[in-house]
């Protein structure tokens, strides 16, 4: 089980470290999605692990918990690292046709590497300390990224981008050390029993709005996103593809897993602070779309806006609504790298991403706008699609609880998205070119052709797949959301008493009463 918890770790570091040493030629590339190919097919057994044991945990160098690192993965943190090991592939044999050999030489594919890496280590650690040290792998090598190719644009981006990182690191630290002189423990499993036993449980909810914060940055929520769309627009299309898919759910994660799993004292409390922030955070974000001409900057603030659902769903606390925001993880990481994939293939064919100098896509390239209109439906929630699904959850988790108002901005921020996408549609697709131009998707060359809309093609299908078939996936949603709400089989496995500890057990699944 241990090999199997560090297989997602160590095989992107190898490839990271050949990778560099290979990055004057060809073969750094190859081994860059060689790689990743290694990395889903290690997610994938870990996840099968999962399924079929539940909780697994590791203790790296036979160290007991609390006192050694921990690797743990239950469903929730195994499915974030099969999609990462999925949008990792996605992007890499994307980046055969985007990266050019200057930025290959400068680094590009190691750096990539290390990002892959650090997210799989942060869904995957059993310790608050060793998740700090996963959000420094993060940033280090996301900065390298959004800089790589010394652009004033991206500079400007990268030091905005590093600056609000740099003082959410500062936050966490805090909370960090102010959380272990009150527990004397930073193993989240014993974080979980040892909250329990604080007496001053107002000065642990002050901790708790420090870690808010400090996530908060990270997911890009209300009001602490601006560094996002101010940053997202600069890099290689590549580059914000990754970045789109997975930096800011691994915030999002952060926050699910402690105030699931640690910060349970004050509820009505710390949770009522996260349904505003879910509130705000959907309205600024789609607002800020709305107002935008550029594609990829329209698509940045709706990352800041789709975020809020994922945290409406941990605000409102309940089974349905923790499997709304499971589920609309898994399904926003697919559809907004795609759609950023998309914008790369639109600039590459119409030269620019601004709408006002483009169009004219649908007529000369119709796959190309059958390719964008999948996941653009599927994040505004058109049925039957993903992003559907997901919302139609969350709502009626919100409606459930009576929080109608909730319910009325998430389906308001919807249409406003409706809005953005068609505003891209007609736009880029359907007004004709400014300047009389015939964008084809002909300009690209075979290769080029093979390597930039196949990964594209690819996340739209599985999209597709989660729409018209959403049963199974809304199933491991609510088993997920099930070992969320009573950890006790992920605190039994990491602490060693036994698997089967709650209710749910280890599986996630309901335990028959008594003998058969």
């Amino acid at each position: 089980m241990s090999w199997l918890l560090a297989a997602p770790l160590i095989i992107p570091f190898a490839a990271s470290v050949l990778a560099f040493l290979f990055r004057n030629g060809p073969a750094g590339r190859w081994i860059s999605v060689t790689g990743s190919v290694a990395l889903l097919v290690a997610s994938g057994l870990l996840m099968q692990a999962v399924l079929a044991r539940g909780v697994v945990a590791g203790q790296m160098g036979n160290w007991p918990a609390p006192f050694g690192i921990t690797l743990v993965a239950d469903l929730l943190s195994a499915v974030m690292v099969v999609i990462t090991g999925l949008t990792g592939l996605a992007v890499a044999i994307y980046a055969l046709g985007d990266i050019g050999e200057r930025l290959e030489r400068l680094g590009y594919h190691a750096l990539f590497q290390v990002l892959l890496a650090g997210v799989c280590g942060a869904f995957l650690t059993g310790d608050l300390f060793n998740l700090y040290v996963w959000f420094e792998v993060m940033l280090i090598a996301s900065f390298g990224l959004l800089i790589l190719g010394g652009r004033r644009q991206q500079l400007d981006g990268g030091i905005k981008y590093v600056t609000i990182n740099l003082v959410s690191t500062i936050l966490f630290l805090g909370g960090i050390g102010l959380l272990y002189g009150m527990t004397g423990t930073l193993n989240m499993a014993d974080l979980h029993l040892a909250v329990q036993k604080i007496a001053n449980q107002g000065l642990l909810t002050v901790i708790a709005v420090m870690f808010t914060v400090a996530f908060g940055v990270k997911a890009a929520v209300f009001p602490l996103f601006f560094w996002l769309p101010a940053s997202y627009h600069t890099p290689s299309v590549a580059v914000s593809a990754i970045f789109a898919g997975l930096l800011t759910k691994v915030g999002v994660y952060a926050l699910i897993r402690m105030f699931t799993l640690v910060f349970t004292g004050d509820v009505d409390y710390t949770h009522t602070i996260l349904l505003w922030v879910a509130c705000f955070t959907m309205v600024t974000g789609v607002l800020g779309a709305a107002a935008m001409n550029d594609v990829r900057r329209i698509l940045s603030f709706h990352i800041v806006s789709q975020i809020g659902y994922m945290i409406l769903g941990l605000a409102l606390y309940t089974p349905l609504a923790l499997a709304g925001a499971v589920f609309y993880l898994v399904h926003h990481i697919i559809v907004k790298a795609n759609l950023f994939l998309v914008a790369g293939v639109v600039r590459r064919v119409a030269g620019s991403t601004r709408l006002n100098d483009i169009g004219g896509l649908y007529k000369t390239a119709p796959f190309l706008g059958l390719l964008f209109l999948i996941p653009a439906f599927s994040l505004a929630g058109f049925p039957p699609l993903s992003g559907f699904w997901a919302k139609y959850i969350l709502v009626k988790a919100s409606l459930d609880l009576g929080m109608g108002l909730a319910a009325a901005v998430a389906l308001v921020v919807g249409l406003l998205t409706i809005y953005s996408m068609t505003k891209i549609w007609g736009g880029a697709f359907w007004k004709p070119h400014p300047k009389g131009i015939q964008p084809k998707l002909a300009s690209l060359t075979p290769w080029e052709h093979r390597v930039l809309l196949t990964p594209i093609a690819a996340l739209a299908l599985l999209t597709c797949v989660i729409g018209l078939h959403p049963e199974p996936f809304v199933q491991f949603a609510e088993r997920s959301a099930a070992q969320l709400l009573d950890p006790g089989a992920y605190v039994a496995r990491v602490l060693g008493s036994g698997p089967d500890t709650g209710p749910y057990g280890a599986t996630g699944l309901a335990q028959p009463e008594g003998p058969p």
